[in-house]
């Protein structure tokens, strides 16, 4: 059986571990990658967007990245609950015309007994910003330790 630790129940430790990893594969931008942590018939509602499966979960991050460029995120726990996480995150990116955005959002998962993520909900609002109030600084690939967090940052 395909597993992806840490697996639940989720104790706080973990749960935090679970969300560092979601935020490192995401901010590798591979569309593979990342379908990978979630169950061939994953659930998923982004925004007005309901898909499932991981081919769809590909089509949909590939579409995402081409269109969000530079994108930047950092995620935080925000309760956890035997095989349930919830999560506030932002990203920041620009537009094809070099307009910069900061997204917000929540996310709820839900995980199968081997770590794969069965259901995502999203919830993101974006708000234009100058590029000079960016907040996010970092080259492409996971958030470097050492960069603050959304709370470190007042987000």
């Amino acid at each position: 059986m395909e597993q992806r630790p840490p697996l639940p129940p989720f104790d706080k430790a973990a749960a935090v571990i679970k969300v560092r990893k979601a935020e490192d594969a995401w901010n590798m931008r591979e569309p593979e990658r990342v379908a990978g942590a979630y169950t061939s018939d994953s659930q998923w509602r982004n925004r007005s967007a309901f898909l499932t499966g991981r081919e769809a979960i590909v089509v949909f991050l590939t579409a995402k990245w081409q269109r969000e460029q530079d994108y930047r995120l950092i995620k935080e726990l925000w309760a956890h609950d035997g095989n349930r996480i919830a999560v506030r995150f932002a990203y920041e990116w620009h537009d094809e015309k070099g307009q910069w955005f900061r997204a917000y959002g929540n996310e709820n998962w839900a995980f199968d007994e081997n770590g794969l993520m069965s259901h995502r909900h999203a919830s993101i609002n974006d708000l234009a910003i100058k590029e000079t109030d960016r907040l996010f600084h970092w080259e492409q690939g996971p958030r470097p330790d050492d960069h603050p967090g959304l709370s470190d940052l007042g987000l």
